[in-house]
């Protein structure tokens, strides 16, 4: 830590300030005053950081969106100044007594390091802190959403919270912004309006405009602090050959063509992979997270496919599907012969269920549930004024959707969709549907189904024979507990028993690449990690 501030301390004569907004906080929580905010920004030294604690595996961020065509230029960086955070503070009245609460869910030793590094330059500019590692129902702890949200109070207790946002669209960076659905940021009109306007559209340079506002009123009030962009590593042992199947976002699901990959037996002659992202206390609904959990990734298919840019390119359940010309109606159709694991058909009554239930889930993906959200009836399905939706409907295997308005990503949500055995679910309140005891030991569709389950412990999937696309080559995976960053991930890679996987964490990469019978694969991806900042009043404060 002594190296980092001098560090900083040394970098502080390069740095210039381009100018504060003058606001005044909006209620009698301090972090609801923009000079705050931005105080703490011009406090952070990234550029430090990512040098040190990611040993230069992190790019320093400026802004939501990842460089490229659809991020402005001339947004504010806040580059380190603790001058300016001081003299920010002093503005603002703060009250050096106050301690933050600041709260993480991912695991891993960097993520440690980099909260006592962000707490030792808060405290060096005035800011006491103390931070802690979230656990069990994240979601319910970070997601819940304030009855009034324009005044509060918060239901979240914390002051800040480090994550991320993995777009899967780009919009996804800023729906969060629409109308109550920020847990800790008071209504934007202007925001709202933008967030429409992007959603509202397939156009790019009406996105992009869009976009350029969103990012340019984030960056002047300093509603989130973007730290870092990142980018994540596959790792692959000698032992698996994935026979060209392609690379990609492995936090989504697209066309990976696992039942095709083959792995060396094992000293018993058997086809075993080990893996992590297995479950520690339940399996999670694959509507949250999509892709990240091993279910999400081997026992679950979804309605459509994606490559590994996540752009679609055909189907997996559905055997042909349309998009009228107008864009307001989406058509597919399931293949025929389509079986759960337990051998029941899956049928249109399980895509209906899962749709109507997905949009009542309180936690579903943002960018899937804007989609489902602009379903015709949609509204009124969620309020309970309807028992159907409206824009639902099916004929023999075919499901036709009509939208209300436009949906630029329909077909990007339903590459990532995972629809579930509606008649494990009855009489199921979608509010709910977490706590269901399906998900002690969840029955799916994809090419592998969940076999042993010792939660905490090892998950065991085995070949489904049923699979549509094909009984596939490996016998067995064996999938250790894990979230999103493996603390284990070295332990188990060097006594073999890593065989694939995929890792944010840029501490992991030189000791994988220590390993002589392991494969590292960098991709780039659009991943953000932040600062949330809790701008409600809330007990805590």
């Amino acid at each position: 830590m002594k190296k980092l501030m001098a560090l900083a301390v040394a970098g502080l004569m390069s740095t210039t300030f381009s100018g504060s907004v003058a606001a005044q906080p909006i209620n009698d929580n301090q972090l609801s005053d923009p000079r705050v905010r931005q105080a703490i920004a011009y406090a952070i030294d990234m550029d430090t950081i990512a040098e040190t604690i990611f040993e230069g595996q992190a790019v320093p961020a400026v802004g939501m969106l990842p460089d490229g065509p659809n991020k402005p230029t001339d947004l504010e960086p806040y580059a380190y100044n603790p001058d300016k955070a001081r003299e920010l503070l002093a503005e603002a009245g703060w009250d050096s007594n106050r301690v933050l609460d600041v709260v993480y869910y991912y695991t891993d030793q960097q993520t440690a390091d980099l909260m006592a590094a962000i707490q030792a330059y808060l405290a060096d500019v005035g800011i006491q802190m103390n931070y802690r590692l979230l656990e069990g129902d994240i979601g319910s702890q970070i997601s819940v959403v304030p009855d009034d949200p324009v005044n509060g109070p918060s239901k979240v207790t914390w002051d800040m919270l480090y994550g991320a946002r993995a777009a899967l669209a780009l919009q996804e960076y800023f729906n969060r912004y629409a109308y109550g659905l920020k847990p800790m940021i008071p209504n934007i009109p202007r925001m709202n309006e933008l967030v429409a306007k992007v959603n509202g559209t397939t156009d790019p340079e009406v996105q992009r405009e869009g976009y350029f506002e969103m990012e340019h009123i984030i960056n002047e009030n300093v509603y989130q602090i973007p730290l870092y962009y990142q980018q994540l590593f596959t790792y692959e042992s000698d032992r698996l050959n994935r026979n060209g199947a392609p690379y990609g976002n492995e936090q989504y699901n697209y066309d990976w063509a696992v039942e095709t990959w083959t792995i060396e037996p094992d000293a018993s002659g058997k086809g075993v992979l080990y893996t992590n992202a297995g479950p520690a206390q339940f399996f999670e609904v694959p509507w949250q997270n999509l892709g990240i959990w091993v279910h999400n990734k081997f026992a679950f298919d979804t309605i459509l496919e994606a490559d590994g840019t996540l752009t679609p390119i055909g189907g997996e359940l559905a055997d042909t599907y349309s998009v009228s010309e107008d864009g307001l109606t989406f058509t597919f159709t399931l293949k025929d012969g389509l079986t759960w694991h337990d051998g029941e058909p899956i049928t249109v009554d399980d895509v209906v269920f899962s749709i109507g239930a997905a949009l009542k889930f309180p936690i579903t993906q943002p960018v899937l549930q804007a989609t489902l959200k602009k379903i015709e009836g949609a509204e009124a399905y969620v309020a309970g004024e309807a028992d159907t939706l409206a824009g639902v409907t099916t004929e023999g295997n075919t499901v036709t959707i009509k939208f209300a308005s436009i949906d630029p990503n329909v077909l990007l949500s339903f590459s990532q969709f995972a629809p579930l055995p509606a008649r494990h679910f009855e009489g199921v309140d979608p509010l709910n549907l977490q706590q269901a005891p399906f998900w002690q030991k969840p029955i799916g569709s994809g090419p592998f189904k969940i076999d042993e389950v010792v939660m905490n412990d090892y998950t065991t999937l085995v070949p489904f024979e049923g699979y549509h696309k094909g009984t596939p080559k490996i016998e067995q995976i064996i999938a250790r507990p894990s979230s999103d960053n493996d603390g284990n991930l070295l332990v188990n890679a060097t006594a073999g028993k890593a065989d694939f996987g995929y890792t944010k964490s840029a501490a992991d990469v030189p000791g994988l690449e220590a390993l002589d019978f392991m494969n590292i694969h960098p991709i780039d991806i659009p991943y953000t990690r932040m600062l949330w900042i809790n701008q409600f009043e809330h007990p805590a404060n």
